[in-house]
């Protein structure tokens, strides 16, 4: 579970490390801030795509041979971000390492699925996503603290050695935990059969919605914060950091909460309240932002409460769907994956795409993404039939 645990915060830290070397890598390639943008976007695709293609793969594959590969073919191609001579070199090969790194997220999820089952399960991908949570507050931290001591190019460097010491570690710790007997056979498809199958089930399609909808309401957050607070509110980056480590943390803490309660409440409960939180919140910070009384504390507040709300549903849809995905793990966990990381995706320019970023443009994309989250949760999970759950 520790490697499973590195493994999940790899591409987190991979995605968000070097933000804080965006100007320095500007004028070293000699290329534009929307350029250096675009590496990032090119590696959240890289992610998204590489979860909906790996997850399944490893169904075929085994669990070992794609996590061995996925991180050696990581370490490459960060050595490769590393020594890149221009902005086009170094965004195709962060959409690569996107790819790459989603190995690690999305077979660790296989592979508890394999082997846990009920509350044991429940609890390990609760540990996993708390840890995954965590990753991105820890990742611009360590990337200045790197930034300090050598260039961008350094950040790249260390992702590189955590390729390859990660894949050691998969070599020496992680067994083969889907024998030879119960592989699919078939190949990419009777892999891409079996995804089509999982995308036919209602319920399953619906409790991915919840929790892509809810991850894009929280992107659409992430990229619009920090407008808000620093421009809107007037606060320093340096508060402002202070602002984003206390959402993160109230996210961990219910994720921690998640893990404890898993096994005395049905997962539909647990999943309910975590999307009520998340719909309250943002609309009462639209209700109070229309009628003139959004301040700071309102406006922190209410999206400390969306975030914390997040902690819940994070943990409790990702083990409905590993869960009811048995058959395929591999192609459930990449079906969660990619959901995620494509809708984010959609939602994190959205705030600002009309117009500056306010608090106002900011909360009715959050709010409209966890009505979404809200009226899946409604119309297509079926709460009292799907979402049992271990008691």
């Amino acid at each position: 579970m520790a490697v499973l645990g590195a493994l999940s915060a790899l591409s987190p830290f991979a995605t968000d490390m070097y933000t804080p070397a965006f100007p320095e890598i500007v004028t070293s390639l000699g290329t534009t801030a929307g350029a250096v943008q675009l590496s990032l976007t090119a590696c959240l695709a890289g992610l998204a795509v590489g979860q909906v293609v790996l997850g399944p793969a490893s169904d075929a594959l085994g669990r070992r041979r794609v996590l061995l590969a996925g991180c050696a073919a990581f370490a490459v191609l960060s050595l490769v971000c590393a020594l890149a001579p221009s902005a086009t070199v170094f965004t195709v090969a962060r959409l690569a390492q996107g790819v790459a790194g989603s190995a690690g997220l999305v077979v660790a999820r296989a592979v508890v699925s394999d082997r846990f089952t009920g509350t044991a399960a429940a609890r390990h991908l609760a540990t996993l996503s708390v840890i995954a949570m965590t990753a991105p507050v820890l990742a611009p931290v360590t990337g200045g603290l790197l930034l300090s001591v050598g260039s961008w190019r350094l950040a790249f460097t260390a992702l590189a050695a955590a390729g390859l010491a990660l894949g050691a570690a998969v070599w020496a710790w992680v067994p083969e935990t889907l024998p030879a007997g119960r592989r699919r056979g078939g190949g990419l498809r009777a892999a891409a059969a079996a995804t089509g199958a999982l995308l036919r089930r209602r319920e399953l399609t619906g409790h991915l919605l919840v929790l892509g909808c809810a991850l894009a309401a929280v992107f659409a957050y992430i990229t619009g914060a920090p407008f808000v607070f620093q421009d809107g509110y007037g606060l320093s980056a340096t508060a402002y950091g202070l602002v984003f480590a206390a959402n993160a943390a109230g996210t961990v803490a219910t994720g921690v909460l998640f893990a404890r309660l898993a096994g005395r409440f049905p997962l539909r409960v647990l999943l309910a309240a975590g999307v009520l939180a998340t719909a309250g919140c943002a609309l009462a910070l639209g209700v109070l932002l229309a009628a003139g009384a959004g301040t700071l504390a309102t406006t922190w507040l209410c999206l400390f409460g969306l975030t914390s709300g997040f902690g819940l549903v994070l943990p409790a849809a990702t083990t409905v769907v590993v869960d009811a995905g048995r058959a395929a793990p591999g192609a459930a966990s990449g079906l969660l994956g990619g959901t995620q990381f494509a809708l984010g995706a959609v939602a994190a320019p959205l705030p600002g795409a009309w117009g500056p970023t306010t608090a106002a443009s900011m909360t009715a994309v959050v709010a409209g993404f966890v009505l979404l989250s809200t009226a899946a949760l409604c119309t297509l999970c079926r709460p009292r039939r799907a979402c049992r759950g271990p008691r």
